[in-house]
């Protein structure tokens, strides 16, 4: 309807949407061999341009930019191999003082050890002698016992020894019953 509407004003009624024979030239215009040399001082013109421009404007900024970022890419590499040379040092010296202080630990628990075994000594010394002084008193009050016992035991003997006889013979001598208990308790 848009397209009646416009035909219209300009006269002209148009039925299809072809176009118009004289409208083309027979041959696609860059295979037209009328145009070739126009064609080819243009693109020697274009190319010496293009060229021209790329030499002295583009590639050195692109040279410029690949020697920056090698540059920094080196940086990056000496920045990380001191970084990795301080690490190790660090590694170094942390292993360093590991040992050290296990050296120094192992010192305290030997010294603590020496130090318990001997103060475990001291008190089994003391507690030894404390048990000898103790079983040398017992060894006496038992010898003192025995002997207060034997005493007992031959006086009761001589007691005893003298009744019996007094008893079967009727004649008491308390001298031959002493004599007679210690010949046999010798």
């Amino acid at each position: 309807m848009i397209d009646e509407a416009m035909a219209q004003e300009a006269g002209e009624l148009t039925t299809g949407t072809e176009v118009p024979a004289d409208a083309h030239s027979s041959s696609f215009p860059p295979f037209d061999s009328a145009t070739f040399e126009s064609q080819i001082v243009w693109l020697v013109l274009s190319f010496v341009a293009l060229y021209l421009l790329m030499s002295r404007v583009a590639l050195p900024r692109i040279a410029t930019v690949l020697e920056e970022r090698r540059d920094r890419i080196a940086d990056d590499l000496d920045q990380a191999a001191q970084f990795k040379r301080q690490t190790e040092e660090a590694i170094e010296a942390y292993e360093k003082a590991l040992a050290e202080a296990r050296a120094k630990a192992q010192g305290i628990a030997q010294e603590t050890r020496d130090r318990l075994k001997d103060e475990t000594e001291r008190q089994r010394l003391d507690i030894e002698a404390r048990l000898a002084e103790k079983i040398a008193d017992a060894e006496k009050k038992i010898a003192a016992t025995r002997d207060s016992a034997l005493q007992n035991v031959r006086t009761v003997a001589v007691d005893v020894a003298d009744a019996i006889v007094g008893r079967l013979l009727g004649d008491n001598d308390r001298g031959a019953a002493e004599r007679a208990v210690d010949r046999e308790l010798a």
